[in-house]
């Protein structure tokens, strides 16, 4: 019995990824073909002779594909459908900038873009029909994994409050304290479909781990700290002893560089779009109430030094005499007019091209904090420091994945795993990772949703563990 449903777990997770990259294909295909119609339309096909323009076929193609894979946007059922769609317009927009360009270098002259913004909107709306069509698909064939979660301390308890947001995908119908033991835990298990560890001891975490893993139960780990600094240590493989080898160092001098370099080009080109919108807002600040049009602040970034972070200012002037420095919530009376729309927009954040220009940010790392902030985070959490082994950012995996309302301790995590898993290549997804995010309402959530779940986890927790349960 239990071998086959080992079997029947394996075939299930693995028809999934399946469809899955059948349905990616699928919708590269038709893009590209879309693609071709418009290039046969709308370009002399003296300029293409031959078979080479099967090879451009393959060409687009593959940079779809890449893009796709890059922003996340072919995960159906998993993410949002708006998220999905967003993701693909932007992948498609790129694809086809690039291509444009690369078909005037071949005809060695400017072609007409009409062709092509014509393809772009066309894609647009097969875009959005596929997105829906797999997401329905996708939910007809697969109910909802009925989850057991394993918790540890309170902290553990808040997940299943943020799972409940997405009943669609997961269901967690029972919730269990590490403290009732292994065999209790064991027994429960093959009653469910998956199983998440959240904050649990590690002695009993491997043990449930290493039973899930022997009989194929998916399992989602929360890791704690430890777990990720592994994830970026390198493999010594000298002796016939696996050694890990954790330096803690950050990036090394090779990667600083390059990271460097890459953030003054490309922020330098940023400039560009973002001069114009930058002096609309600042006219605008300034026609509001008369106050300065920038905002200037003390934060942490590399190694623990302070600098001067500019932002469009959004507040009235002198806020932070009324209740000094405190994050401000989504109904915070001292945020202005034009301030609530800078912010949703995440506008307020332009001005700090040029910090990344002067070499006191870099567009993909750490957010910096106040010093003030950071000193208090550290007093519960006191690896929170570590966050300073690079330069801070101004976007990142705790802007992408977290939320505003991500707790301090998941921001560290998020954060952590950015700089032990740096690279090039995460740097440039995560970019186009945020044009993404800039769209979506999940990320503009406020300091009164991390409240209102801290109140929601208070009480599960209350009621699991009873009124006289502390953490």
């Amino acid at each position: 019995m239990q071998n086959m449903k080992k079997l029947s777990r394996g075939a299930y997770e693995d028809t999934k990824g399946f469809i899955r990259v059948l349905e990616t294909l699928l919708e590269v295909l038709i893009l590209t073909v879309l693609y071709y119609i418009a290039w046969m339309k709308g370009y002399p096909l003296s300029y293409f002779a031959y078979k080479g323009k099967y090879v451009l076929m393959g060409v687009y193609a593959l940079l779809a594909l890449v893009f796709f894979q890059n922003s996340d946007c072919t995960m159906f059922g998993h993410l949002h459908r708006l998220d999905l769609v967003i993701g693909q317009i932007i992948s498609l927009f790129l694809v086809n900038f690039i291509t444009y360009f690369q078909l005037c270098l071949i005809a060695n002259q400017m072609l007409s873009p009409i062709p092509i913004l014509e393809l772009f909107a066309a894609q647009i709306l097969v875009s959005m029909l596929l997105v829906n069509v797999y997401a329905k698909l996708y939910h007809r064939l697969y109910a909802p994994h009925d989850m057991l979660l394993i918790y540890g301390r309170k902290r553990g308890v808040e997940l299943k409050i943020k799972m409940d947001a997405r009943r669609d995908k997961y269901n967690i119908s029972k919730l269990m304290n590490a403290e009732e033991g292994f065999d209790a835990i064991r027994q429960e298990i093959p009653m469910h479909d998956a199983v998440i560890l959240n904050d649990v001891p590690a002695e009993i975490r491997n043990d449930i781990l290493k039973y899930c893993y022997r009989y194929r139960v998916r399992t989602y780990v929360a890791p704690k700290l430890t777990d990720i600094m592994l994830r970026g240590a390198k493999i010594n493989t000298l002796f016939d002893t696996p050694l890990l080898l954790v330096k803690g160092t950050g990036l090394t001098p090779a990667q600083r560089v390059a990271k460097r370099a890459m953030d003054v080009i490309l922020c330098a080109i940023a400039m560009i779009p973002a001069a114009p919108i930058m002096l609309i807002v600042a006219a605008a600040i300034k026609l509001e109430d008369g106050g300065p049009v920038f905002y200037k602040q003390k934060r942490l970034t590399r190694n623990g030094r302070e600098f001067e972070i500019l932002k469009f200012r959004s507040m009235i002037v002198d806020a932070e005499k009324y209740d000094g420095a405190v994050l401000a919530s989504d109904r915070d009376p001292r945020i202005t007019k034009v301030g609530r729309i800078i912010r949703a927009c995440r506008v307020d954040e332009l001005p700090q091209l040029l910090n990344i220009l002067k070499g006191d940010m870099s567009i993909v790392g750490p957010r910096p904090e106040r010093k003030v902030i950071a000193d208090e985070y550290t007093k519960d959490i006191p690896e929170f420091p570590y966050r300073l082994k690079v330069r801070g950012g101004l976007t990142g995996y705790a802007q992408i994945y977290g939320k505003y309302n991500t707790s301090p301790y998941d921001k560290l995590r998020l954060d952590l795993m950015y700089i032990e898993n740096y690279s090039l290549l995460l740097d440039i997804k995560l970019i186009i990772l945020t044009l993404r995010i800039l769209l979506s309402k999940d990320s503009t959530e406020g300091i009164d949703k991390a409240l209102e779940n801290q109140k929601l986890a208070d009480e599960l927790f209350r009621e699991l563990e009873g009124p006289e349960s502390e953490e």
